[in-house]
Formats: C-alpha cells, sequence, structure tokens
C-alpha cells in the first residue's frame, strides 16, 4: 500500500510521450510539443526524452508553473495497483491553442493525440481540437488513442461527447477494448471497431490486453 511505503522509484510515464519513445526506437523522426515547470522533475523528464532522440524544441519550459506526476502501487501476486495522480494546475494543463507553431507542426506529416491532455482543461481541449484541426487541413494524417480518465472529467457522459468528437477527426483510432465498451455501448471488438469507423476512421485498432 502506499502509506506504507517509504521509497519510490522514479520513472517517465504519459501516453504521448511513452508513444514517442517508442517511434523514435524505430527510427521515426519525432517531435513533442509541451509545457513543463521548472522543477526538478521537469528537468529529469525533458532529459529523458532528449536522450531517447526526440525533438524537444517546442517544448517550453515555465519557471514559475510546476509538473503534473503520478505515483502507483506495486503490486505483487495480481489484482490492479492503486494510482493516485497530482494533475490539476500543471504547466501542460496551461496550454493555449495560440501557442501552437503551426508551422512546425503542419511540416510533419502525421499527429500523434490522446485523451488525456484533452481532459486536463477546457483550453487543453481547445488546443487538442486546433492542433488536429489544422493537420487535416493540411492532408496530414491522425492517431488518437482514447486513453480514458474518468476522474478528470466532470461526467461520464461529457468525456463520451468529448473523445468521441475527437475521435472522429482521426484517421486511426486506438480505444482499448474496455474503453471502447464505455465509449461506444457496443459489445465486443468488432463492434467498438465499426461504430468509429461509421464516423470515418480509415482503421480502429482495438486493443484488448493479454490478448494481443
Amino acid at each position: 500500500p502506499l502509506e506504507d511505503a517509504d521509497s519510490f522509484v522514479k520513472g517517465t510515464a504519459g501516453a504521448e510521450t511513452n508513444f514517442a519513445i517508442g517511434l523514435s526506437r524505430l527510427g521515426i523522426k519525432t517531435g513533442w510539443a509541451s509545457r513543463l515547470g521548472g522543477d526538478s522533475m521537469g528537468r529529469y523528464l525533458i532529459r529523458a526524452m532528449q536522450r531517447e532522440g526526440i525533438d524537444c524544441s517546442h517544448v517550453v519550459v515555465d519557471p514559475a508553473q510546476r509538473n503534473a506526476f503520478q505515483i502507483k502501487e506495486r503490486v505483487v501476486g495480481g489484482g490492479d495497483p492503486l494510482v493516485e495522480s497530482h494533475r490539476k494546475g500543471s504547466a501542460a494543463s496551461l496550454f493555449q491553442p495560440e501557442q501552437i507553431d503551426e508551422t512546425w507542426l503542419t511540416s510533419a506529416r502525421h499527429l500523434h493525440a490522446t485523451g488525456v491532455f484533452s481532459a486536463l482543461s477546457d483550453n487543453c481541449l481547445a488546443t487538442a481540437r486546433r492542433a488536429m484541426q489544422l493537420m487535416r487541413t493540411a492532408g496530414r494524417t491522425i492517431s488518437f488513442d482514447t486513453n480514458l480518465r474518468p476522474g478528470l472529467w466532470s461526467s461520464p457522459e461529457r468525456m463520451r461527447e468529448v473523445i468521441n468528437s475527437l475521435a472522429a477527426q482521426a484517421d486511426w483510432v486506438l480505444p482499448g477494448i474496455e474503453e471502447g465498451l464505455q465509449l461506444t455501448g457496443a459489445n465486443t471488438p468488432e463492434e467498438i471497431a465499426r461504430f468509429y469507423r461509421q464516423q470515418g476512421s480509415k482503421l480502429v485498432v482495438v486493443k484488448l490486453g493479454p490478448e494481443g
């Protein structure tokens, strides 16, 4: 239990950065845009991304802000760990649509987005929508990982509405099986895929956990 722990192991986390690291390790030129606080966690995170070969030239470091973090139990023998997230008021949550470098963004051939960033604040949602709109207008491709975090949304209904509206702007949609069930009301991976295909997605990948 977290309340009994007196030592912790630090590591990077985040759906977007995990994805960027994977692409970079595959040899794909990858850039990451975000905002970080100027504390030790921010310095650690940006150095970790740079070591992976990720272009961090559009990560803004604001010394006046702090970074989000989470702590997670280590579970032995099965079961789900308790995860405590501390995101409210983080530097990333202050990202504004007008802070997008449109020339830099549309110089990429592809944008990967997730439902986590969009859940942080109204301005983050507006930023996500603007980035996707810019890339669609420029004729680029977009992938979208639903990546649900119900605790960040005001209600399940609002979460479904927003996430599905963002998914409708993407070429490729990547829901987990449990997420897909929540978002679509479907009962099978095939029905989840059909839901997003009918919204206009070219490809839907339903992640089945241990089943792959």
